[in-house]
């Protein structure tokens, strides 16, 4: 069946070659099994592109004009996923709403970027546990094991350019996927090594340990949507401010992060001294905001004050109004105040009010999603034993990203307890009612009143 998709889009393609002027310049085609919407849309940053239908075969087709070459990405709510496309591509898309990262494969012309970003993103999330184990090494070697993560993945790309028509623009891309999540890595070393060795003091380090930084370019506009890019650059200020407030504030090794108005006024200091690019800026002020905000958990005199400066620095209306709107979710989730009014749906489809949920109980609320299985099974096993520990408590699960006939089947599949299960038909509503900025996330509740919002569901018991 994929193979006779693409070969009629490929035919529908080069028949109107020889009329350019009335056919698309590229054209994105796909299949998605166990869709979650009726649409897939496509952004190049954020601005809305075009969208298209899912028809009853669940196939979905762009036919595109004038689109500049570059890194685009398509939204099948609430999943999303990036493209690469430029002038003359012809690509069909196959993947597995259940699956959605590691179902991904593109065939066609333009394919061949695309399956190599999608390549670097699974090899990351496989390596991520071995290189945390790397973090307790010595910097000399740390550096150079990660130095041959980096090479490994540099032959492939060369052997993979050699066999096929890369851009100057593709090329630049894939070797970004590759090298910002190795700078990455060494951004968070000093970190991650002084929590695995349980040392004092952040190691000193060489100035050749950091290297690569003068090849960094902190305004690259082309990757600023770019997540091995941004994550880098989040890391990467985050590191520098912890060196400014070191020799700048007399600080002591200890507590500097922890204080975290005084830390993240230095980051905001240092992206608007080094950062001109107004999106790079603005994306990274948000963040830092936002990261802000997540860990004080409160809305005392501080975090106006904090905000006063981030509205200051940020030209961008929707980041404020994004803020202001945390702020707010943030301040209605303090300790004694009542549940949000937030409704979910039960097993037999009927909708119930969370308050409803937690009447007269002691509750914990936690969060699962049909796309990351591996969580929810680590979830359900870590809940099975906090309800020996704690008889007292109800723990109550509340699906997000996941849809009807999914839920249910997941419920069926694993034999949960419907009475305990729910799920949240708009997920955005419940991220702002709940501040679920996180799956680990846990609220504990006392008969409809906070105990705590900000609970972690492996930490807080």
């Amino acid at each position: 069946m994929n193979r006779f998709l693409l070969s009629l889009f490929c035919i529908s393609f080069f028949a109107c070659s020889e009329n350019s002027k009335e056919c698309p310049s590229i054209i994105l085609s796909g299949e998605i099994v166990n869709p979650t919407s009726d649409f897939v849309v496509l952004f190049k940053n954020d601005a809305v592109i075009d969208s298209a239908q899912l028809n009853d075969q669940n196939h979905f087709t762009f036919n595109l004009q004038g689109l500049e070459e570059g890194l685009y990405h398509f939204d099948h709510n609430p999943e999303q996923q990036y493209v690469y496309l430029r002038e003359g591509d012809s690509m069909l898309i196959r993947l597995n709403t259940l699956e959605f990262d590691e179902s991904l494969v593109f065939s066609g012309r333009g394919s061949d970027i695309n399956n190599f970003l999608v390549e670097m993103f699974l090899a990351h999330e496989e390596e991520e546990m071995m290189v945390y184990d790397l973090y307790r090494m010595h910097p000399e070697q740390f550096s150079h094991k990660i130095d041959s993560l980096r090479l490994v993945k540099i032959k492939h790309l060369e052997e993979l350019v050699s066999e096929n028509d890369f851009t100057e623009k593709e090329l630049a891309m894939a070797k970004a996927s590759i090298d910002y999540r190795s700078f990455l890595y060494k951004e968070k070393y000093p970190f991650y090594h002084k929590k695995r060795t349980g040392d004092e003091t952040i190691h000193e380090l060489e100035d050749s340990f950091y290297s690569y930084r003068k090849n960094v370019d902190l305004n690259e506009h082309t990757l600023t949507y770019f997540r091995p890019y941004f994550d880098f650059m989040k890391h990467h200020f985050g590191n520098l401010a912890y060196i400014a407030c070191m020799e700048d504030c007399g600080g002591k090794t200890k507590g500097v992060v922890e204080n975290h108005l005084h830390f993240n006024k230095h980051i905001l200091r240092l992206v608007d001294s080094l950062v001109q690019e107004p999106e790079i800026r603005n994306n990274l002020f948000r963040n830092v905001t936002m990261d802000y905000l997540l860990k004080e958990h409160n809305t005392n005199k501080e975090c106006g004050i904090f905000i006063d400066k981030f509205n200051a620095l940020s030209t961008n209306d929707a980041h404020k109004e994004e803020i202001g709107y945390l702020y707010n979710g943030i301040r209605n989730l303090q300790p004694n105040m009542s549940l949000p009014n937030l409704e979910v749906w039960n097993a037999d489809n009927e909708k119930i009010n969370i308050k409803n949920i937690s009447k007269d109980k002691k509750t914990v609320f936690y969060f699962w999603t049909a796309t990351q299985r591996r969580h929810f099974r680590n979830v359900l096993r870590h809940v099975s034993k906090l309800k020996e520990k704690h008889p007292d408590h109800q723990f109550v699960g509340i699906s997000l990203k996941t849809n009807q006939p999914q839920w249910l089947k997941i419920l069926e599949e694993y034999k949960l307890d419907k009475y305990s299960q729910f799920r949240g038909d708009d997920f955005e509503k419940v991220q702002t009612a709940m501040i679920v900025d996180g799956l680990n996330k846990c609220i504990i509740a006392k008969d409809t009143l906070i105990v705590d919002a900000f609970a972690n569901l492996y930490r807080s018991f």
